[in-house]
């Protein structure tokens, strides 16, 4: 619901305020204090409650997590999982062991997933705010093919899913080592038809995007970070990088940045040490390693490029939407490359002995970089776990975006503003319930009060 005042006010204190965000995944806010074309306060408070995954994973067995970390998420178990997998293959010590048919597999699930949330996204949830809908149920009355070509692509995705990994939703055949059934050959080659017929739909859906969709204009000098893999676009390998200078492996990466806890949000908020804030996610891919997309990806973009007026780097995070469709392109390419050329494996998963060690890994979510980073027993019992997920990364970045952006909104209502900022957050596909994994609370004793204080888990006894 949006409470602001109804009445432009450039000249004084204004208030805007939506108290509930609609059409992202979980729980929150937007508070918005200005001063004439000064903005004093900008907040993206998220208020859904912690929910502490990364406490509870302490004592289980290491073979658990993929199935439990895949709860975070509904729109990206695959996340979660594969982060958790590549993390824990490097505790156990046999990361190097899996194959490369198993990787291969493992794209193939992360195209699924990439597939079915970005079109969500796109078509489905962001879609609306450019044409002037309140919904895309509103906007299917004018642009009912579009709609349907969207849900066509976007069911693709989720059977990708269901073939690779038993379902769509927390999938049950992933495990760490690889997979505890390999596919069926004739099953995967069934989904060739329909994903070239989707890929087609899919090019002729991100032209419109670029060639239709007049995007605000907020360009910003982003630090954007990806990962690095020495072949192919970002998804499931490779160390980390940034267009200013930021260049680590995995295990470094927590240590290069650090997360914050602030007094408005369950959600710790990340930005890289001595540098402050930074972007994750399409974009910063696309912007990073564009040169690494499938064949029929690059064939578009140029096109793209001339629709919109502008060459890469794009700058303008507004344009993740025609981001979004080059990777959906390239992920529907990908998977036919890799059911080509499938063959039931020889194995579907390494051999693990249990032991004491540490790893950790980050792959590509549909929103950014999900990284994990685990301790085990000698009995592969979890004794610590950390879990930053793409949206607290991303949280300062969306906050500093609506403070350029609330700038240019001093000569519009109070509605208008709110709806250009809740469009602004909307942008970044938001999942505010995989950001709120843990607090610890602290008591001052002598003056009676309760405060927060961020950890990577909490500690026993909290």
């Amino acid at each position: 619901m949006n409470d602001s005042n109804s009445k432009k006010n450039s000249g004084s204190t204004r208030t805007i305020r939506v108290g509930a965000l609609a059409r992202v995944e979980g729980e929150g806010a937007l508070h918005l204090v200005m001063n004439g074309d000064q903005v004093e306060k900008v907040h993206l408070e998220i208020y859904e409650p912690p929910r502490f995954y990364e406490a509870f994973l302490r004592g289980r067995d290491f073979k658990e997590v993929p199935d439990i970390t895949a709860r975070i998420c509904g729109i990206c178990p695959v996340a979660y999982q594969m982060g958790s997998c590549h993390a824990l293959e490097k505790a156990m010590g046999v990361f190097d062991d899996v194959t490369p048919e198993i990787r291969e597999l493992r794209d193939l699930l992360y195209c699924g997933e990439w597939i079915e949330s970005h079109v969500l996204h796109m078509f489905m949830l962001h879609l609306p705010d450019f044409l002037g809908y309140e919904s895309a149920i509103s906007m299917a009355e004018d642009h009912g093919e579009t709609v349907k070509q969207a849900l066509r692509i976007k069911k693709l995705g989720n059977t990708l899913m269901d073939v690779v990994a038993g379902r769509s939703i927390h999938p049950v055949n992933v495990c760490v080592g690889g997979f505890y059934k390999a596919p069926d050959p004739k099953a995967m080659a069934g989904l060739l038809p329909e994903i070239e017929a989707c890929l087609d739909l899919m090019c002729e859906l991100t032209l419109f995007l670029a060639e239709h969709i007049t995007y605000p204009e907020l360009v910003r000098d982003y630090e954007f970070v990806c990962l690095n893999p020495e072949e192919g676009y970002p998804m499931n390998l490779g160390g980390l990088i940034s267009n200013k200078g930021l260049n680590v492996s995995q295990e470094e990466y927590g240590k290069a940045i650090e997360e914050q806890h602030v007094e408005h949000s369950t959600a710790l908020q990340s930005i890289i040490k001595g540098r402050g804030e930074y972007l994750v996610g399409p974009l910063a891919r696309l912007n990073l390693k564009s040169e690494n997309l499938h064949p029929r990806a690059l064939q578009i973009l140029p096109k793209v490029c001339t629709l919109l007026g502008s060459q890469l780097p794009w700058r303008n995070n507004f344009m993740s939407l025609p981001a979004r469709g080059l990777e959906v392109i390239h992920a529907l390419a990908r998977s036919a490359d890799i059911i080509r050329n499938y063959t039931l494996p020889a194995v579907s998963r390494v051999p693990i002995t249990p032991r004491a060690g540490r790893g950790a890994h980050g792959t590509e979510a549909p929103r950014g970089v999900c990284w994990h980073e685990y301790e085990t027993d000698h009995e592969g019992g979890i004794t610590f776990a950390r879990i930053i997920p793409p949206t607290s990364q991303n949280q300062v970045t969306i906050e500093s975006d609506l403070r350029d952006l609330a700038k240019l909104l001093v000569d519009v209502t109070d509605e208008e503003a709110a709806m250009r900022c809740e469009h602004l957050i909307r942008n970044y596909d938001p999942c505010i319930s995989c950001s709120v994994h843990f607090l610890k609370f602290t008591r001052d004793w002598e003056g009676g009060r309760a405060g927060a204080v961020s950890q990577a888990g909490v500690s026993d006894g909290d």
